[in-house]
């Protein structure tokens, strides 16, 4: 099915932006939801952002509303999450799932990126 693998996390001042990128399993990637998830330290993990195989059917956390956009390439089998306005409280590691229905919990995406770091300082 291919591996999901996440980019583009890093060091961002609060108020910035940063894009996270992630690869889509499988040569039927239309036909997976994509997820975000982030876990802080110390911190249970975190639903961010989905959307459904078609790019419909998006819905994000309430932490992140308004500020975080989610968007999906199927030809080019990528996922994407624009953070625009951070601040500190994003700070985390942001994993990329995959999975076949919409959800907000975690339990239910069947396949994980490693993550990438997200770090907001002040």
């Amino acid at each position: 099915q291919g591996q999901l693998v996440e980019s583009g996390g890093g060091l961002a001042q609060v108020g910035g932006s940063l894009r996270l990128s992630c690869t889509i399993p499988g040569h039927t990637a239309n036909t997976y939801v994509m997820g975000w998830f982030r876990q802080a330290p110390g911190k249970e993990r975190e639903f961010v952002a989905i959307v459904g195989w078609n790019g419909e059917n998006i819905d994000y956390g309430h932490s992140v509303r308004g500020r975080f956009t989610v968007s999906r390439d199927n030809p080019k089998r990528m996922f994407y999450l624009q953070m625009d306005k951070l601040k500190p409280e994003d700070t985390a590691v942001y994993n990329c799932a995959a999975g076949e229905r919409i959800t907000f919990d975690p339990e239910d995406m069947y396949y994980w990126g490693k993550g990438t770091l997200v770090i907001v300082s002040s």
